[in-house]
């Protein structure tokens, strides 16, 4: 029987934790190439989240939706710190080892969220959909996060991530992941077009280029609680001059008031 929404209570599905990935310019990629490239996806993520010591859960994912230029997983909330620390890392590593000897040079997006859904091991390619798994597409495809792997150089930074502000305070506020908060820039995740806005944060492995003046080893400490302070601004974006290739990315992450 199908679900007739604010009808009658059901049971609410377990939480999982939701990643997300997507390969910049993918599209640009020659038709036929693009069935190798969303192997090699695959492929490397696997190897990334078995060197992170999650191949038993890679290998019997909650549920599994590939896309061509990416993919998203469904697994078990527990893993959510491993999936902070050192998954992105060992993915850039992989990226960077792969990107040395292909003929295709892969610049990855990752999103991290965590929500209730439902999901069926059995048949994984089909489950997994509701609105924590719409949400982590969303940061997937949210301006900050494009903004910081477009300024980025392809030839040294190959994933920037964007965790949820839910994982940010239940992970790695929390202590859980072996992560530095101040690793992480405070952004507003936006996506044209669509009526979503979000509290996120950005994580960069291996920062280059144009983010060496926004990415700083120690951002701007979280406000105590109770402090006034004044609304975060939407950030970052990207500044082009005209005639010139490189990008600066300014943050706009500080507080009104703020140095």
């Amino acid at each position: 029987m199908n679900h007739i929404p604010f009808a009658r209570s059901i049971d609410l599905p377990p939480y999982r934790a939701i990643l997300a990935v997507d390969a910049k310019g993918f599209t640009a990629e020659p038709g036929s190439a693009q069935e190798a490239i969303s192997k090699n996806l695959l492929d490397l993520v696997g190897d990334a989240l078995t060197g992170a010591g999650m191949g038993a859960e890679w290998d019997r994912p909650a549920f599994l939706g590939p896309a061509g230029d990416g993919f998203a997983v469904g697994l078990p909330p527990r893993v959510l710190p491993y999936l902070v620390d050192p998954f992105p890392r060992l993915l850039q590593e992989r990226l960077a080892e792969h990107n040395r000897q292909a003929r295709e040079r892969l610049q990855l997006r990752v999103s991290l969220h965590v929500g209730p859904l439902p999901a069926d091991p059995e048949n994984p390619y089909w489950t997994g959909n509701g609105d924590s798994r719409n949400d982590t597409h969303r940061l997937l495809d949210s301006a900050p996060v494009k903004a910081v792997l477009a300024a980025a150089s392809p030839h040294v930074t190959f994933v920037a991530c964007i965790f949820s502000d839910r994982v940010f305070e239940d992970v790695i506020a929390a202590g859980y992941a072996g992560m530095q908060p101040d690793r992480c820039l405070p952004v507003t995740a936006t996506v044209d077009g669509k009526a979503f806005s979000r509290q996120a944060w950005l994580y960069i492995p291996e920062v280059s280029g144009n983010l060496l003046g926004v990415m700083p080893a120690e951002p701007p400490s979280r406000p105590i609680a109770g402090e006034p302070v004044g609304p975060l601004i939407s950030g970052p974006r990207v500044k082009r001059n005209d005639g010139q290739v490189a990008t600066t990315v300014e943050s706009m992450t500080q507080h009104r008031g703020g140095k």
